[in-house]
């Protein structure tokens, strides 16, 4: 039985030569040759390293909390999924932060994670674990505690299809909000907000696509196919070339327009455009550069008064250093109601920053920032962040390091299209 209608086909098979007949990127790869590259990366990663590990969680021969970190870092390395984002890594640690009984959790983990062996399972599935995550985050405000730290209802889909899919590929395909939006902006679909029934709805069209693409291409088309188009038709801040140790190479740079004018459509985005260039300047466009120069500034110092505007309408009482400073972070964001502060730093690069750069000099800033603070007695707990268009290197060994020789709490890298998805 067709969901689409002629109308909603035409549409769809308009998307799928948009994305085929589309240009070469820098890397002289056009979208479909660096999407069959991104593909068999994941199926690497998967076969080697997380069907493995997820077999071996499920089977109880490892715990919750290894299981959770080597995802965490599994993903990390491997950009080729956005599971490292708000719906997918985030959400996992929320989950296991909020709950009381740790054993509890762990099963409900393991029931919900397996995938299903039908349909009428999966939507079993999705409302037992749905139920599990409203209660944990009941009790947790009930307990006197920030309904902020509850894992979200609605990540709940992508966290699990994202599992689903490693261990059956062709049958579950991932729930991608680009995806789903895509589908909202091109009429091709509504969502109900009944998650059982989205899922489904979404895994039928995604079915029917991928016979739609397959007749007009004369090609078997798959579930990763079929996202690749939406992700050329959404714009995908995510996309990467990534190099054989899945470290970043080259940036996809979207294209956000600073002015309307001459034959440019109007704005739709509710994002404000001084956050909205974000990851373009965080890439250090040459346009950009010269923008700012114009401006009287540098990109740079561009880029610091761009990220400090954006902890001030995160509701955060931000403060620019930086430059004429002295050896100081680029800045400081207080969380006055929550107690605590946030040291951090801007890293253009377009190609990445590479963390073990600067160590030195992030050990000063966190130690005289850290005595400035203490000193004020202002805050409970410290958060060194660096924002960059991108990371690369193995980060976790300095990290680690800088955690345990310093006071922050915590040390946070932060892609800059996190920063305007936030």
């Amino acid at each position: 039985m067709s969901i689409l209608d002629n109308k909603q086909k035409q549409v769809s098979i308009e998307l799928l030569h948009g994305y085929l007949n589309s240009p070469p990127g820098e890397d002289g790869l056009n979208p479909m040759e660096s999407s069959l590259q991104r593909d068999k990366d994941r199926v690497t990663v998967i076969e080697n390293k997380l069907k493995p590990l997820l077999k071996s969680y499920l089977e109880g021969h490892l715990g919750l909390p290894e299981f959770k970190s080597t995802v965490d870092s599994l993903n990390k390395r491997n950009s080729l999924w956005g599971f490292k984002g708000i719906k997918g890594q985030m959400f996992f640690n929320m989950i296991v932060n909020t709950a009381d009984d740790i054993a509890e959790c762990d099963q409900e983990l393991k029931s919900a994670l397996v995938f299903p062996e039908n349909e009428q399972i999966a939507s079993s599935r999705i409302k037992t674990f749905t139920s599990f995550v409203k209660r944990l985050g009941d009790q947790w405000v009930e307990s006197g505690n920030d309904r902020r730290a509850t894992p979200k209802s609605s990540s709940i889909l992508f966290f699990l299809s994202y599992f689903w899919q490693i261990q059956n590929r062709d049958t579950w395909p991932v729930y991608y909000t680009n995806s789903v939006q895509t589908m909202l902006d091109s009429n091709l679909w509504q969502p109900s907000e009944e998650l059982p029934k989205d899922y489904l709805n979404y895994k039928h069209i995604h079915e029917e696509l991928c016979g739609i693409y397959s007749e007009e291409t004369g090609k078997k088309y798959n579930f990763y196919m079929v996202e690749h188009v939406f992700w050329y038709k959404g714009g995908d801040l995510y996309k990467r070339a990534v190099s054989g140790k899945g470290t970043t190479s080259t940036v996809v740079k979207p294209e956000i327009p600073l002015d309307v004018g001459g034959d440019q459509k109007l704005p739709e985005s509710y994002v404000p455009p001084i956050i909205a260039v974000l990851l373009r300047i965080g890439l250090h466009e040459p346009n950009l550069t010269e923008a700012a120069k114009k401006s009287g500034t540098s990109i740079e110092r561009a880029f610091e008064k761009y990220i400090n505007a954006a902890f001030t309408m995160l509701g955060y009482d931000a403060r620019l250093l930086g430059q004429g400073k002295g050896r100081v972070p680029d800045g400081l964001a207080h969380a006055i109601d929550d107690n605590y502060t946030i040291i951090w730093d801007a890293k253009i690069r377009a190609t990445g920053y590479s963390m073990g750069t600067d160590d030195r000099t992030i050990r000063e800033y966190i130690g005289s920032q850290s005595r400035e603070q203490k000193r004020k007695g202002r805050v409970r707990n410290l958060y060194y962040v660096i924002i960059s268009s991108g990371f690369v290197d193995d980060y976790d060994d300095a990290i680690r390091s800088l955690k345990m020789e310093t006071d922050v709490n915590e040390v946070i890298l932060v892609e800059a299209d996190a920063i305007v998805a936030m």
